[in-house]
């Protein structure tokens, strides 16, 4: 197996850990970081929908509450028609902590994959550059 098929195969077991009692749509994720560490997280809902968690994001901070802060690729997977698609909130997190070359693999249960780069999912994003440095201007 590549390392982009050990990914999405990491992403398809994250999935089957995935609590959705409520919409039963169930996704997983996998990163590796430069380090060569593989993270994996799936979705969390609970009945108040709009403070769940995505699998992409569930993976981001299990890396970045073990230290991890550099990351070189993506794998996310649901049973979805298509690849599956990151919504605008885990675009933004991947967006903090991939750098422009990383390789999001975009994937679904039946092998169909996309392969993209950040900036292509999430183009013009809001970037730590972009806040300002804290100096009043008056």
């Amino acid at each position: 197996m590549t390392n982009k098929e050990n990914l999405i195969a990491e992403a398809k077991k994250a999935r089957e850990k995935a609590y959705t009692p409520y919409s039963k749509f169930s996704v997983g994720a996998a990163i590796k970081t430069k380090s060569g560490k593989v993270y994996t997280g799936c979705n969390i809902e609970i009945a108040a929908l709009s403070v769940s968690c995505c699998a992409e994001r569930v993976a981001i901070f299990r890396a970045i509450a073990d230290g991890e802060r550099d990351f070189s690729e993506l794998a996310v997977t649901g049973d979805t028609s298509k690849p599956i698609s990151p919504c605008g909130s885990c675009r933004q997190v991947m967006s903090e902590f991939f750098d422009t070359s990383a390789n999001m693999y975009l994937t679904n249960l039946n092998h169909d994959t996309k392969t993209m780069k950040i900036n292509e999912l999430l183009p013009f994003s809001f970037q730590p550059e972009d806040l300002v440095n804290g100096e009043n201007d008056e």
